[in-house]
C-alpha cells in the first residue's frame, strides 16, 4: 500500500462525515428537546446519511453491541440513549461545521441528496418488489450508497471539493482513484466494515458502479442497490433500456411504476426536512477532473482547531455534570474518547487512597480483569511520569519510558502505543485514562495533544464535584445518624425517671394492699406517671405533647416530687429530703411535666452523687429581679463529695459520666434545654460540701405583663 493511500485511508479513519445544515439543526434541536421520542429521533436521523452512518457506526461498536441484526436505526438510539445522542449531533455539527458545511458557499448539497434519497426510496421499493425481506436495509443502503463521497470531502476537502459536484459515474471514481487513491466507492465500503456493519451492505456500496454482467449472481442487496443506484441516475427524459431490470428481474413498466412513485416520496422527504429542491433538476454536473494543489492557511486552520475545542470542551464539561455515579461518569468518559478521538480500547485508573498507585476500574464482564491491575507511582515508567507532571503522554513499543505495566497494557490492547490522558485538575491528579492506539495514529494526536488535556481536566472537574457531593451527603447522613442516637439516648433517659417511680410505687402499693389500706393516692401518681411517659415520648417524637391547661404551682409540684422520693423507695435511708416553701403561691406559665422533667433529674443526680448518704434541700426564695425581669428562685443542694472541676467546665454539655449505665451523662443538658425552653437561667456552684443548682423561672404575672407591654409598644 502506497503511503498516499495510507494516509488518505487515516484521514477518513479521523474524519466526521458531513450533513446538510438543516438536518443537523433539526437533530440538534430535537435531540435537546426532553419530551422527544426515539421514534420522532429515528424518522429524521434516516433521512440523513453522516448523522445515520456515526449512530450506527457508534451503535454498532464493541461498547453498545450485543448481537443480532446491525442496521436497526431505531435500536440504535434506544441502545445509546438521549445523552450520547446529544454528544453525537453536537460534535458532529461542529466538525462539519468547520469542515466546510455549510459556510464553504462553494458545495452545493441538493442534488446529493436528491441522489441519495432517490436511491435510498427506489432501493425499498425494488425490496418489497422481489420479496426481499429486509426493506429497511435496502432503504439504508441507499442512503448510504454514495457516503463514500461525504467521507472524502470530510477527509480531504481541498483535494476532492471541486469533485464532489461532478458527475456520478466511472470517469468520477477513475479521477478518485487518480488523486487520492482510492474511490468513493471503496472509500463507502471500508468505512462501512470499519462500523462493524453488515457485509453484504459493505459491499453493496462498494460494488454499486461494478458492471451489470458481474453482478448477476450476487446477493439480493448488492443487485438492488445497484440498480436503485442507476434508476437515480437515469436521464428521465431517456427511455429506459429495455433490459434494465434484468438484473432483479422485474419488468420496465414496473421500473418505470417505481420511478415516478420514488418521485413524490422524494418531494415529500426533502418538504419535512425543510429543503428546497426547486431548480435542482437545471443543475449541470461538472465532469470530475483533478484538482490544482490547494494553498493551506495553517494560522486558519489552527484558529478552526482553538474554537472546535472549546465548543466541545464545554459541551464535555455538562455532559460529564449530569452523571448520577462516579461509575457513570467514568463511562460516559470512555465512551465520549471513543467518539471524539477514536479510542476503541480504553481503560480508566485512579488514584489509590494512599496516593501511590493507580487502580483500575472494571466495566462490563470483559474488563472485570482490569480492576485488579495497578501502577506503581514509584516503580517509574511512562504512566507514572505522565501522572506525576500531569501531562498527556505517548509511549510507543520499546520505547526508553516503557515499563512492565505499559508492555502488559500494549498487549492486552493489542497495540503498538498508549496515549496517557492525566484525569487532573489544578494540582491534583485523580487517576488517568489509557488508551491503545496504532503507531499511524500517533501524529494526529499530538496535533489535538491540547484538546486531550482539556477533556482530562474536564473530567476531573466533574469527578471532583462528584466525590465532594458524595462527602456532603455521608456528612449530613452521619449526622442525622448521631442526632438520631443522642435523640433515643434523652429518651431513654427521661423515660427511664417516671418509669422508675412507676416501678418503686408498684412496690409501696403492693404493701399498701396486703395491710389493706388505702390506694386512691397511688394510684393517681402512678397515672400521672404513665401520662409524663407518654407526653416524653411525643415529645421526642416530634408530635406535640398534650397541653395542659393553667399556671403550674412550683411549691405544689416540689411538696408533690418531695413526698413522691420518700415514699417510692426511690432514696436510701441514709439520704434525707426536705423542702423548703414559702407560704405565697409561685406560678409560672409551663407545663407541670416540663417542671417535674427539671426536679426529677436533679433530685436524681443529688442521690446518686451520695452513696454514703447526706441531704438534699429545695427551697423556694421567692421572687427575685434580673436584668428587670421577675423569676422564682428555685435551689437543688446536696451535701454531696462535688463535681469535679473539668466536669463542671462544661457541665450541660452532653458527657460520658462515670456513673453507671448507658444513658448517664445527658441529663443535666437535657434540664439546661428545658430550662432555656422555659426563658429561664439555671447556674451550678459546686465545692467539696456539696453542690447548688441555681433555676430562675420567669413568674406567671410577670410573663404576661411582659406580653403586654410588647402589645402596647408594637400597637404605638
Amino acid at each position: 500500500m502506497s503511503s498516499n493511500n495510507q494516509d488518505i485511508r487515516n484521514r477518513l479513519l479521523l474524519a466526521r462525515l458531513p450533513s446538510m445544515p438543516q438536518i443537523l439543526l433539526k437533530l440538534i434541536e430535537l435531540c435537546q428537546a426532553d419530551e422527544a421520542g426515539m421514534a420522532e429521533l429515528a424518522k429524521l436521523i434516516a433521512n440523513d446519511a453522516g448523522m445515520t452512518a456515526k449512530v450506527l457506526s457508534v451503535a454498532n461498536s464493541a461498547a453498545y453491541h450485543r448481537g443480532g441484526r446491525k442496521v436497526g436505526l431505531l435500536q440504535a438510539l434506544g441502545v445509546l440513549g438521549l445523552d450520547m445522542i446529544k454528544t453525537l449531533v453536537i460534535s458532529e455539527s461542529v466538525f462539519q461545521t468547520f469542515n466546510g458545511f455549510p459556510h464553504s458557499g462553494s458545495t452545493d448539497l441538493r442534488s446529493f441528496w436528491k441522489h441519495s434519497l432517490s436511491t435510498a426510496v427506489m432501493a425499498r421499493e425494488i425490496a418489497k418488489k422481489i420479496d426481499y425481506p429486509h426493506t429497511e436495509e435496502a432503504y439504508l443502503a441507499g442512503l448510504l450508497h454514495d457516503v463514500g463521497r461525504l467521507a472524502l470531502l470530510a477527509a480531504a476537502p481541498n483535494e476532492y471539493g471541486f469533485n464532489f459536484l461532478a458527475r456520478d459515474d466511472a470517469s468520477l471514481c477513475a479521477v478518485e482513484q487518480h488523486t487520492l487513491q482510492i474511490s468513493h466507492a471503496d472509500a463507502g465500503a471500508w468505512l462501512i466494515e470499519r462500523w462493524n456493519l453488515d457485509s453484504f451492505m459493505a459491499d453493496s456500496i462498494l460494488y454499486h458502479h461494478e458492471s451489470t454482467i458481474r453482478l448477476e449472481a450476487t446477493h439480493p442487496l448488492i443487485r438492488i442497490v445497484h440498480l436503485a443506484q442507476l434508476l437515480s441516475s437515469h436521464d428521465g427524459e431517456l427511455p429506459l433500456a429495455a433490459d434494465a431490470g434484468s438484473l432483479c428481474k422485474i419488468s420496465t413498466d414496473d421500473l418505470l411504476i417505481i420511478c415516478d412513485g420514488a418521485a413524490v416520496q422524494v418531494k415529500k422527504a426533502a418538504e419535512y426536512l425543510g429543503i428546497d429542491l426547486s431548480g435542482v433538476d437545471d443543475l449541470v454536473a461538472p465532469p470530475a477532473r483533478a484538482p490544482a494543489a490547494p494553498v493551506v492557511d495553517l494560522a486558519q486552520q489552527r484558529l478552526t482547531e482553538e474554537v472546535r475545542h472549546m465548543a466541545l470542551s464545554a459541551e464535555l464539561g455538562q455532559s460529564f455534570a449530569r452523571q448520577k455515579s462516579d461509575t457513570q461518569l467514568l463511562d460516559v468518559v470512555r465512551q465520549n474518547a471513543r467518539i471524539l478521538f477514536s479510542l476503541e480500547n480504553t481503560i480508566v485508573f485512579l488514584m489509590n487512597g494512599s496516593g501511590q498507585a493507580l487502580v483500575g476500574v472494571s466495566f462490563g464482564e470483559q474488563q472485570q480483569r482490569l480492576a485488579e491491575f495497578s501502577v506503581a507511582l514509584s516503580g517509574g515508567g511512562g504512566m507514572a511520569a505522565s501522572v506525576l507532571q500531569r501531562r498527556v503522554a505517548f509511549l510507543e513499543r520499546n520505547g526508553a519510558r516503557q515499563g512492565l505495566a505499559e508492555e502488559q497494557l500494549m498487549r492486552i490492547f493489542d497495540a503498538e502505543c498508549l496515549v496517557c490522558v492525566p484525569i487532573a485538575s489544578g494540582s491534583r491528579c485523580l487517576g488517568m485514562l489509557v488508551g491503545g492506539v496504532a503507531a499511524w495514529r500517533v501524529a494526529d494526536l499530538k496535533s489535538r495533544e491540547r484538546f486531550l488535556q482539556s477533556f482530562g481536566a474536564q473530567a476531573a472537574t466533574a469527578l471532583e464535584a462528584s466525590t465532594r457531593e458524595r462527602g456532603e451527603i455521608d456528612q449530613r447522613i452521619a449526622s442525622l445518624k448521631e442526632d438520631y442516637r443522642e435523640s433515643s439516648r434523652r429518651v431513654a433517659h427521661e423515660v427511664n425517671n417516671p418509669l422508675t417511680i412507676i416501678k418503686n410505687y408498684l412496690g409501696v402499693l403492693d404493701g399498701k394492699l396486703t395491710r389493706q389500706e388505702p390506694v386512691a393516692d397511688e394510684l393517681l401518681i402512678l397515672n400521672e406517671e404513665i401520662d409524663r411517659v407518654g407526653n416524653i415520648m411525643s415529645e421526642f417524637s416530634g408530635a406535640a405533647p398534650k397541653k395542659q391547661a393553667g399556671a403550674t404551682e412550683i411549691n405544689h409540684i416540689v411538696n408533690d416530687l418531695v413526698r413522691l422520693f420518700r415514699e417510692s423507695r426511690f432514696m436510701p435511708p441514709s439520704v434525707q429530703i426536705v423542702a423548703r416553701m414559702p407560704e405565697q403561691a409561685a406560678e409560672i406559665d409551663c407545663s407541670a411535666d416540663i417542671l417535674k422533667q427539671i426536679l426529677v433529674n436533679l433530685l436524681k443526680n443529688a442521690v446518686e452523687a451520695m452513696p454514703r448518704g447526706g441531704q438534699i434541700e429545695v427551697h423556694n426564695k421567692g421572687r427575685v429581679q434580673r436584668d428587670g425581669r421577675v423569676f422564682f428562685e428555685l435551689c437543688i443542694k446536696d451535701t454531696g463529695p462535688g463535681i469535679p472541676a473539668e466536669v463542671l467546665s462544661k457541665l450541660f454539655s452532653p458527657v460520658r459520666s462515670s456513673k453507671a449505665g448507658q444513658n448517664r451523662g445527658i441529663g443535666l443538658s437535657i434540664v439546661h434545654s428545658l430550662v432555656k425552653k422555659l426563658n429561664g437561667l439555671i447556674s451550678c456552684q459546686s465545692t467539696a460540701a456539696g453542690t447548688a443548682f441555681e433555676i430562675l423561672l420567669p413568674a406567671r404575672d410577670a410573663v404576661a405583663q411582659g406580653a403586654a407591654a410588647a402589645s402596647v409598644k408594637a400597637l404605638a
